[in-house]
């Protein structure tokens, strides 16, 4: 990250969602930062690493939201990798520009918190500006149904890892 990087500084539209996920911390944030498994979670969106390995400072992450060709490019930049508690990132695509993080908390040793936050620049000018109550509406209702969605998917997973481990101590 460049010094003075305006797009890592805070923007002023933010949106952030939180999920519970019955398993354990490890497990939520492996899940969450297994990049190209997004696609499983988050809707219409293609997710791949195109810099670096995805789990370290400087990887960098292109995340595709659309229908075919239509859509938009969403470029994220790891700036921060403190498994298994955080990852902060700058988004620096055309309509996606400011940074985000992803923060995860032990509730118990099989229970953790995923907090999901964005900090952006809007794009648009006046008219972003107009139009982002409508957009972090929606924006919080579609992060909040992936979250859900992604929490369910690592329950799944772990309580079949467990349910295969008793199995195999019996």
């Amino acid at each position: 990250m460049a010094s003075g990087d305006r797009l890592a500084e805070r923007g002023p539209a933010e949106v952030g969602v939180r999920v519970e996920v019955d398993a354990p911390v490890d497990a939520v944030f492996g899940a969450a930062t297994a990049w190209e498994r997004q696609s499983d979670w988050i809707p219409l969106t293609r997710v791949r690493v195109v810099r670096g390995d995805g789990r370290s400072v400087g990887s960098v992450i292109d995340a595709f939201t659309g229908i075919g060709r239509i859509g938009f490019l969403d470029t994220m930049e790891i700036i921060r990798w403190d498994p298994p508690h955080r990852v902060d990132v700058v988004h620096r695509g055309r309509v996606v520009r400011g940074p985000g993080s992803f923060v995860f908390t032990e509730l118990s040793d099989r229970r953790a918190v995923m907090a999901w936050q964005e900090w952006l620049h809007l794009p648009l000018g006046r008219l972003g500006r107009l139009a982002w109550p409508l957009v972090r509406a929606a924006a919080a209702a579609g992060l909040g149904r992936s979250l859900r969605s992604f929490a369910r998917a690592v329950e799944r997973q772990n309580g079949q890892e467990r349910s295969s481990g008793d199995e195999r101590g019996r």
